[in-house]
C-alpha cells in the first residue's frame, strides 16, 4: 500500500514518517511507498488543494496495493479553540470532510485521528467507542464534527481513532514542559483530580499502521497505551525518568488552575474495540514512557 501522512511535520506525523521509513525497509511490509506533507505542501482546510494532491497521490498508489490516508493534521490548542472555534473547525472538521470527498472519488482509505475530548469526562469507567459523546468544549466540538462528517462521506472506507494524552519526540507536550519546569523552577504543582492514559506517539503511529496493514472493518477504535493514572501521578514518573526527585512534584486541582477550556475529569478510553479484532495492544504507558526517553532522552528533556 500507499500511505500519505497529513500534518507530517507535527508530534504524531512526524513519528508516522519515521516509522514507515523503517516499514519500508523490511520486505514483508504492506507498505510500499509513503508521503508525509506538513501544512505548507497540503492545507487540508483547501478542498481543491486537498482534491489535487489525493489524485495525485491516487495515481501511483493503483501499483502499491491502494492508498491510506493518515490524517495527523489537527488544531490541538485546546484553550485557542474557545476563543477561535472557527479557526480550529477549519482544521478539525472541514478538513477531514475534504479528505474523506477526496478519498472517496479515488477509492482510497482515510484513517482520522480524534480525541478522547469528544466525551463529557465525567465517567467512572473507561470509555466505549459506543458510548455517548458530549464534548465540554470547542476543541471536542470540532474534533467530534470531524468523526461524523469523515463517517458520513465515506462510511465504507474510513476509520476514527481516539487517543488520548499523546506526547512525542516532536513539538510540544506535558513531557517536555514538566521536565523543563522542574529543571527552571525546582517545583512544580500538578492537577491529581484528572485520569488518563499517557500515550507515546511513537506506539500510536505503530498502531495506526497496524491498523492500516490489517484492514478492519470500518468504525470507531480507541488507542493509547494501556493503563491509567492522574496528570501529577504522570508527573512524578516523568521526574525519575529524568533523574529529578519525583517529591519536586505536589499535587493540586482543577479549581485551582482555571482555564478557558473545560478539561475532562476522566479520560480513559478502552481498547476493548481495538482488540476484539485482533490488532495488537498498545504496551502499558509505564513501558512506553520508558521506552520514549530510550529512544528521544534529550529531546524529551525539553
Amino acid at each position: 500500500m500507499r500511505v500519505l501522512v497529513t500534518g507530517a511535520a507535527g508530534q504524531l506525523g512526524a513519528d508516522l514518517c519515521r516509522l514507515l521509513e523503517v516499514r519500508m525497509a523490511d520486505p514483508d511490509s504492506a507498505v510500499h511507498a509513503y508521503a508525509g506533507l506538513g501544512r505548507v505542501e497540503l492545507d487540508i482546510a483547501d478542498p481543491a488543494r486537498v482534491r489535487a494532491v489525493i489524485r495525485d497521490q491516487a495515481r501511483p498508489a493503483k501499483v502499491q496495493g491502494g492508498l491510506v490516508v493518515i490524517n495527523a493534521a489537527a488544531w490541538t490548542d485546546v484553550d485557542a479553540a474557545e476563543a477561535d472555534e472557527s479557526a480550529a473547525y477549519a482544521i478539525n472538521a472541514a478538513g477531514p470532510a475534504h479528505l474523506a470527498a477526496a478519498c472517496a472519488e479515488v477509492d482510497a482509505i482515510l484513517v482520522q485521528v480524534s480525541t478522547d475530548y469528544v466525551f463529557a469526562g465525567t465517567a467512572n469507567k473507561p470509555y466505549e467507542t459506543d458510548d455517548e459523546t458530549g464534548p465540554a468544549g470547542a476543541y471536542g466540538r470540532t474534533k467530534l464534527a470531524g468523526e461524523e462528517a469523515v463517517r458520513a462521506l465515506l462510511p465504507t472506507s474510513s476509520y476514527v481513532v481516539r487517543t488520548a494524552w499523546v506526547y512525542g519526540q516532536t513539538g510540544r507536550n506535558f513531557v517536555k514542559t514538566i521536565s523543563r519546569l522542574a529543571r527552571e523552577r525546582g517545583a512544580v504543582s500538578v492537577v491529581d483530580d484528572q485520569a488518563g492514559s499517557p500515550t507515546w506517539s511513537a506506539d500510536l503511529a505503530a498502531g495506526l499502521l497496524d491498523l492500516a496493514a490489517a484492514q478492519p472493518p470500518p468504525g470507531v477504535y480507541h488507542c493509547t497505551n494501556a493503563g491509567e493514572t492522574t496528570w501529577f501521578d504522570f508527573a512524578r514518573v516523568i521526574m525519575a525518568e529524568v533523574g529529578l526527585d519525583p517529591q519536586v512534584v505536589s499535587p493540586t486541582t482543577t479549581a485551582a488552575f482555571p482555564r478557558p477550556a473545560a478539561r475532562p475529569a476522566y479520560s480513559v478510553l478502552s481498547a476493548r474495540s481495538w482488540l476484539d479484532v485482533g490488532l495488537p495492544p498498545l504496551r502499558s504507558w509505564r513501558e512506553a514512557l520508558r521506552a520514549a526517553f530510550d529512544a528521544a532522552g534529550a529531546d524529551l528533556r525539553g
